[in-house]
């Protein structure tokens, strides 16, 4: 896409595609394709765009970035205001998160989804198998997991009445144990659940733009009714399809995954949810910040936010004396430029000058704070801050994070605190796997897989990772981002520097150069051991959002997936199997032997179903891979 539009409020783009006659809805797409390569330019808040050979110009007026109404997208063509273009710009627009504040910290990422993706929420959440005995036990604890997850109503979240575990303190007033959604709720939760269906059934190619308009609308009345989560789940859901009919290089088939699991999820529960679990589906507007006095906090580390909804900056992270860790953040709309450049701005609390890049080796001397419950740092105007000393990740106060039993960590972040590991690793080599180079490395006797955090060229992650192939064999102290996998596996953010004594560096800002690594050990052997084939149920559901449900009609030899997941034990993993493959082939005919249509519901909640198991079986058998 060359266009650079503004983003576009989910009403917007629904109003204007509802507005499109039959016929130019079935041209939408085209429209879209024929808009990005016509001129433009941008002044300010204002994008024009020549849309036809006669001069008529299609204009989108912003404001405060976002288009907010439709009487902002004007066209000056003969058929205006009626005419595609409007539609197929605001089809074309990143889509503005409808509920969010947009200077978040980055929060804890959730299945398939990094914290890089989840921070534009806010600104915008197998064990290896040595033997048969050992297969059956994880099938087992699989089985247990789902089992489980059923008996709690298959989830549900927020910290009601208590802190969040690695959070700074601050409390969240209980709900109303019986309070239940309203019918606004209820209604907006069925169109949610129907648009999505919908959007399962065609798979990306078949998720055009007045399918994701659809969306759009089930996200505007989710906001409307109370219901920010799932307005929000939708957008992530429409920016995701996007990035796949562009075959855009950043997109990853894991966050619409991830995506289309939470929208269903949560529209599948808001209807029969009460209490606790309702008010964690519903969701928040914006998070509560409560005082929480005078602090004196000290730089960990800082990484960039560059995200696929159009949010970019920096986030630094901070701990106290107790090793609480704290957020300071400064992300809004931006593209890669911003991201490279917001460490290197100045941090938006009280008076200091510092840096992004400085506070994340100083420290912070914070009165008057005010703090979210995941940590995040206000910015009020009775805050004042200052700069103070920072000490060595070997020194006190910092070097009590790394104290902390690796089992204990991960405990910590899939029972959902913050999803920081702080490790002592010793890298023993690279290899290449689908998604590119995985320094490999070992953690306390375990083979620890350390990916990249993100893929953007514009972020030294890859180069970085590359690089630091060179320090095999010399022990390291590293922050990593948990990945729920069934083996040991992470996202690495900071490091000690390899040859530099009591430096470190930010893997996603700072530039590793050959001339400061030491010459490369001998790599040592890794662990290949066989795991439970878990793989077989997580590609049914992958292929099914990418292709839809026809994907799944005619699945090749289902009774060989379905056989070997049962004989490592998963048999749950291969009843759900079965129901998913049964679900996407069934089809009806009326009483003239005519195909009737497909039952979309049923295809949906068989593929929540088994997207919801892998999540809890992957979270299970990390937990088990790590020590848990």
């Amino acid at each position: 896409m060359s266009l650079e539009l503004p983003a576009v409020a989910p009403a917007v783009t629904a109003e204007l595609v509802a507005a499109l006659t039959p016929r130019l809805r079935k041209r939408l797409d085209a429209g879209i394709a024929k808009l990005a390569e016509r001129p433009s330019v941008r002044d300010g808040d204002t994008v024009r765009i020549t849309v036809d050979d006669e001069g008529s110009e299609l204009e989108l007026r912003a404001t405060d970035g976002v288009v907010a109404d439709a009487a902002a997208v004007r066209c000056g063509c003969l058929l205006a205001p009626d005419c595609l273009h409007r539609a197929a710009a605001a089809s074309a627009a990143p889509v503005a998160d409808p509920v969010t504040d947009p200077a978040g910290p980055a929060p804890r990422a959730g299945a398939g989804e990094t914290a890089r993706d989840a921070d534009a929420g806010e600104a915008a959440q197998d064990t290896d198998a040595g033997g048969a005995a050992r297969d059956a036990d994880a099938g087992g604890a699989a089985r247990g997991v789902a089992v489980a997850g059923e008996a709690a109503g298959v989830g549900g979240s927020g910290w009601a009445g208590k802190a969040a575990p690695g959070s700074t303190g601050p409390r969240i007033p209980a709900p109303d144990p019986g309070e239940s959604a309203t019918p606004s709720q209820r209604a907006a939760a069925e169109g949610v659940l129907v648009a999505a269906a919908a959007v399962l059934d065609a798979g990306t190619d078949g998720s055009g733009a007045v399918l994701q308009a659809e969306l759009l609308r089930a996200a505007h009345a989710a906001r409307l009714a109370g219901l920010p989560r799932a307005a929000t789940a939708v957008v992530s859901v429409v920016t995701a399809l996007r990035a796949a009919r562009a075959a855009d290089a950043a997109f990853r088939l894991a966050d619409l995954v991830s995506a289309l699991t939470e929208t269903l999820f949560v529209a599948h529960r808001v209807p029969s949810a009460t209490g606790q679990e309702l008010t964690g589906l519903r969701g928040t507007v914006r998070q509560p910040y409560t005082p929480d006095g005078s602090l004196r906090l000290f730089g960990l580390f800082s990484e960039p936010v560059l995200t696929a909804s159009g949010y970019a900056g920096a986030v630094t992270w901070t701990a106290d004396a107790d090793g609480r860790l704290y957020t300071v953040s400064d992300v809004a709309p931006g593209g890669a430029g911003r991201a490279t450049g917001a460490a290197d701005r100045a941090v938006r609390i009280g008076d200091t000058a510092l840096t992004h890049r400085e506070l994340a080796r100083a420290g912070l001397a914070v009165s008057g704070a005010t703090v979210s419950p995941t940590g995040r740092l206000g910015a009020g105007a009775a805050v004042r801050a200052v700069r103070a000393s920072g000490v060595d990740w070997r020194d006190d106060p910092l070097d009590r994070l790394w104290a902390a039993p690796v089992a204990e960590q991960v405990a910590r972040a899939l029972g959902g605190g913050h999803d920081l590991l702080f490790l002592e690793v010793t890298p023993t080599g690279v290899v290449r796997e689908a998604a590119g180079d995985v320094l490999l490395a070992d953690c306390a006797g375990l083979p620890l897989r350390l990916t990249v955090a993100h893929d953007h060229p514009a972020l030294p992650y890859r180069d970085n990772l590359r690089l630091l192939s060179a320090a095999r064999g010399r022990p390291l102290r590293v922050v990593v981002r948990l990945v729920a996998a069934p083996h040991p596996r992470a996202l690495l953010l900071a490091t000690e520097h390899p040859t530099l004594a009591r430096s470190r560096v930010d893997l996603g800002l700072d530039r590793l150069q050959h001339a400061d690594l030491p010459a490369p050990s001998p790599a040592s052997a890794v662990d290949t051991a066989e795991e439970a084939p878990l793989h077989l149920l997580r590609r049914r559901v992958e292929q099914a959002a990418s292709g839809g449900r026809r994907v799944l009609a005619f699945p090749g030899n289902p009774a060989g997936d379905t056989g070997r997941l049962r004989r490592y034990g998963l048999a749950t993993a291969g009843d759900i199997l079965d129901e998913l493959l049964a679900a996407a082939a069934e089809r009806s005919r009326d009483a003239f032997g005519r195909l009737l249509p497909a039952d979309t519901g049923r295809f949906a909640r068989a593929w929540l179903t088994a997207a919801r198991y892998v999540d809890e079986v992957d979270r299970a058998l990390c937990a088990a891979a790590w020590g848990g």
